[in-house]
Order: structure tokens, then C-alpha cells, then sequence
């Protein structure tokens, strides 16, 4: 099934921004690191998860991301709208199961990358500060912290009006009605006596005369 291909998207500069938050110029300076890493990885498992001990790893011919560009638009692209694998897949030409593969694959990939060109997000205060070449409370200086807001506290009003759609909005609570025992010899037996008075015109006796 066909997708989308870095060859058609690269010709479209400010979509392939939007699809992925990179210029096409700072894309291609991390597809040599990138795929470094991705064979590199490829080398020690497979696709499955499991080590890799026989054969090495080949693009295949129906490989739905046959090139480096390819995988590395798959995974940006992936975290950059974080849709259903599902979806992700289809927009790639490939089935849910197949997606899932390659994304526990890309993103490893994609982190060693980052990590090997220094661009990987610090996790910490002491790690900012050395990626910058400061002390801590200079880093601190440079990190905003967000501050939270505090929820509006809402009145709840004692005595509310029903409104005309409540009934039918409102998570439906435990019926109060007796519940039937379908196993029950009673039921069965009411089941199987008949009432004439309830007798339809098709379950009484054939009779001779006709209307």
C-alpha cells in the first residue's frame, strides 16, 4: 500500500515543517548520525525485539521505509502528531503490527543519534549546566519554571434545576428491577403453560372453515 515518502514531502518545505518541526536542512544533518545509530542497532537485534544471531540486516524489496530518510521522516513524524499506530501506519503504507515494530526500533535510534550529536533534551539541572559549560546556578538562570495555576474553585450551587437533557446525559445507575432466573424451574414452567385468552390467531387450531 503506498504512503508518504520523504522524496514527494522534501518538495514541499513548510508541510514538511509542519509534519515533522525540522527545516530540510536540519533534518539532513541528522540523517548521517541517525542512521548510524539505527544499524548499529539493527546489528545487535532484530526487528522483533529478540538478539540477533544469524544472518545481519538487509532493506528488503517491499521494505515500507527502504531509505534512511524514509525512517527517520517515519519517527519524526510519529512524535511529532503522536497518532494512533494505526493511523500511522496507513499514512506510511504499512499495517498497525508492522508500525509498532518499527517505532520500538526508530526511537532508540533516533535518541542515540541526538545523544551522539549533543542534542539529546537534558533529564537534569547538573546536565544543562554541563552541556553549557556553567555552573549549576548560572543553568538555573536559563531554566523558567512554569508556574501552575491554581484551578478557579467553582461554587456548587445545593439545589440545582433539572435540566431537560440530564436524564438522558447522565450515566445510567443500577437498575432496580428484579432480575430474572433464566435456569429457574418456575420460569420455565410459566414459560411452557399457556394462557388462551393471549393466544395469537396463528397459534390456535387449524379449522376447517376458511375466511
Amino acid at each position: 500500500m503506498a504512503g508518504v515518502r520523504f522524496p514527494e514531502l522534501q518538495s514541499r518545505p513548510i508541510e514538511f515543517l509542519d509534519f515533522t518541526s525540522l527545516t530540510l536542512d536540519e533534518f539532513q544533518q541528522l540523517v548521517p548520525a541517525f542512521e548510524a545509530a539505527f544499524h548499529a542497532r539493527m546489528a545487535a537485534w532484530r526487528m522483533d525485539g529478540k538478539p540477533r544471531t544469524t544472518r545481519r540486516f538487509t532493506v528488503y524489496k517491499n521494505c515500507p521505509l527502504p531509505t534512511s530518510e524514509d525512517r527517520l521522516l517515519f519517527i519524526l513524524v510519529y512524535l511529532k502528531t503522536y497518532a494512533l499506530q494505526v493511523v500511522h501506519g496507513r499514512l506510511f503504507g504499512m499495517v498497525q503490527g508492522k508500525a509498532n515494530q518499527w517505532i520500538h526500533v526508530l526511537l532508540p535510534a533516533l535518541l542515540a543519534a541526538l545523544r551522539a550529536l549533543g542534542d539529546a533534551p537534558a533529564r537534569s539541572l547538573a546536565a544543562l549546566a554541563q552541556r553549557l559549560g556553567v555552573a549549576e546556578a548560572t543553568a538555573a538562570t536559563v531554566v523558567t519554571p512554569l508556574e501552575e495555576e491554581s484551578a478557579p474553585v467553582v461554587a456548587v450551587p445545593t439545589a440545582t434545576p433539572a435540566a431537560p437533557l440530564l436524564p438522558m446525559t447522565a450515566p445510567s445507575g443500577a437498575s432496580s428491577a428484579p432480575k430474572t432466573r433464566l435456569n429457574s424451574k418456575r420460569v420455565i414452567a410459566g414459560r411452557r403453560k399457556t394462557t388462551p385468552s393471549k393466544m395469537s390467531c396463528w397459534s390456535m387450531p387449524s379449522s376447517r372453515s376458511s375466511f
